[in-house]
Order: C-alpha cells, then structure tokens, then sequence
C-alpha cells in the first residue's frame, strides 16, 4: 500500500508541512509513501505534471490518498494519472463522487440522517433562483433548516450564512442564503442543500466563531467496518454516553465506497444520527486524534478508538 500526499507549495519534494503528523507516523510504521503536486492538478489542471514525481510501479499497487479536498472530476483525473504508474486509489471516481455530494449519498442513508431537499444552482449571486427555493422549503413548514451546498456548509458563519430559524419566512432565507453564495463563491459545489435542523446534544460554543457546537464524533470505515472513531471537536467535554457503532455499521452497508468517514452526534431525543458522509482520503483528523493508531488501523483493518474503548457499543 503507498500513501499519496501533497507536496509543499515552497519544497515541492516534500510533503505538505500539514500533514507533518500523518507524514511521520507513516514513517514509523515503515509505509511507503509519494507526493503529488496539488496546483498543478488543481490550478494547472495537469494530472500528468502533478504526479511527475511519483516513481512508477512494477506491478499494480494499492493507493490511499491523504490531501486536500478535490472536487470529483479533479479526483477522476488524478486517479487516472495514479493508475499510469501502477497505482490504484482505493476508491474509484464514482465511489469518491458517491461520498463527497450529499444528493449521492442521502438516498442511501434517508432513515439515518436529517430530512434534506437540494437542488442545481450555478452559484451566480445575481440570479438565485429564490422562488424555486421556497418551493423547495415547502416541506419544512415553519420549522428551523440550515443550508450548504452539495458538500460544505458556512457552518462557523452560523447566524450569517449557515442557519435559517424559519424555512417559511422568505426574508430569512434570501437574507441567509445570499449570504452563503457570497461567501463561497468560487468554491461552491454544484448547487443548494437544505437540511432540517435537528437538536442535537450540546458540547460547547466554538471559541473563536461563536458556533454552537455538538458532541459529535467521526467514524473512519473501511470495505463497511469501523477501524477508527475519534471526538471531532477539541473544544468541550463530552458524556460518557456509548456511542452505537453496530446502528451506524448497519448504515454503513448502503454506502458504495471502500474508505469513507460518517460523522454522527446524539439528538436531544436520545436518538443518534448521522451528520455527514464524505471520502475518508481526504477527511481530516481531529487535532487531538492518535494519529499512528489510525494508520496501524488502516494497516491491520481492525479497530481503533481514539478514546475510552466502553464509550464504543460494537461486536467488533
């Protein structure tokens, strides 16, 4: 198996100096490892020129992406230009788009998560289509909605850009949502989601944003079993409330891809849901998270947890 990280921008030889954690317990597991050039996939668009300094392989090698977040034609593009030098991603292109965009996944996981409607929006400020929108929110009623896009949201612009208090008051959506589009510009993804907004247990408030933040914990799955689970914010205390792996291992199942994450928190009802899907090549660690027990994971495909073991319900 080789790991493929970004290069630094100023030492292009070596890897990005974020990913320096995960770049030394790959070293000291004895991983393989290569670098690939993000601006030249990115901002190039030159798959070829960003994988021009990884060595090509005898016979066909597994890969693991661990960089930057890219959209999935760019990720379609550097797995092609991987499989030059005989290197495969562990995900294809349709099972890293399946992840990244929520309208892909939701289906899948509709009973886990929280109700959504989205729809395709080029990202002009000018011309958002407002009364498509409410037509949209109809089924929401009065209630409380947040909205993203296909794949991140505003979330630490929560009063501004991200949290709606009424999906029938029609100043409140254009207000907020006008905001969102304004903020992401450039980076917004394919279109429009809104989410009902669900009450889930509290944490803390976000220390610099200001965002209420929610005792929610990531989950790394491999071919459908969890072999790492980690608290995602470092801020807060979290309750010793077990968090229960085999509901969300059932879940798991539907998802096509063989390396994805599943972020999930526990509803003031008692219930848990899950939060978000997204490829687990380019999902972050938790700053606090054992780094090398999540690559001795990876490498043995059994399972990890970044803390107390009894906080985890699970037959693994």
């Amino acid at each position: 198996m080789k790991l493929i990280f970004c290069s630094d921008p100023l030492t292009p030889r070596k890897p990005d100096a974020d990913y320096a954690r995960e770049v030394a317990a790959v070293e000291s597991l004895g991983l393989s490892y290569a670098v690939i050039d993000y601006e030249a996939l990115v901002n190039a668009q030159d798959a070829a020129q960003a994988v021009r300094r990884v060595r090509e392989e005898a016979e066909l090698t597994s890969g693991i992406y661990r960089g930057w977040m890219l959209r999935p034609t760019q990720y379609s593009e550097l797995f092609n230009a991987l499989m030059g030098r005989g290197i495969q991603l562990i995900n294809s292109p349709a099972a890293y788009q399946h992840c990244h965009y929520l309208p892909e996944w939701y289906p899948a996981l509709q009973a886990w998560t929280a109700q959504s409607v989205w729809l395709p929006y080029s990202g002009d400020v000018n011309h958002i289509p407002f009364d498509e929108i409410m037509q949209h929110l109809e089924v929401f009623g009065a209630a409380p909605i947040i909205v993203k896009d296909y794949v991140k949201s505003r979330k630490h612009e929560w009063a501004e850009a991200c949290f709606i208090p009424s999906a029938a008051d029609r100043a409140a959506v254009e207000r907020v949502v006008r905001r969102f589009v304004e903020l992401q510009d450039e980076s917004l993804n394919e279109g429009l989601v809104f989410r009902e907004f669900i009450e889930f247990e509290p944490l803390t408030t976000h220390s610099k944003s200001g965002m209420p933040l929610i005792q929610e914990h990531r989950i790394f799955f491999w071919h459908h079993q969890p072999i790492f689970v980690a608290e995602y914010w470092e801020e807060g205390n979290y309750s010793v409330d077990a968090l229960p792996l085999d509901q969300f291992c059932n879940a798991a199942q539907a998802v096509q891809s063989d390396f994805f994450t599943m972020d999930v928190a526990k509803r003031r009802d008692g219930n848990w849901s899950i939060i978000e899907l997204g490829d687990a090549q380019v999902a972050g660690l938790p700053l606090h998270a054992d780094v090398s027990g999540f690559y001795e994971a990876l490498i043995n495909h059994k399972f990890v947890s970044n803390t107390d073991e009894n906080k985890y319900q699970s037959s693994q």
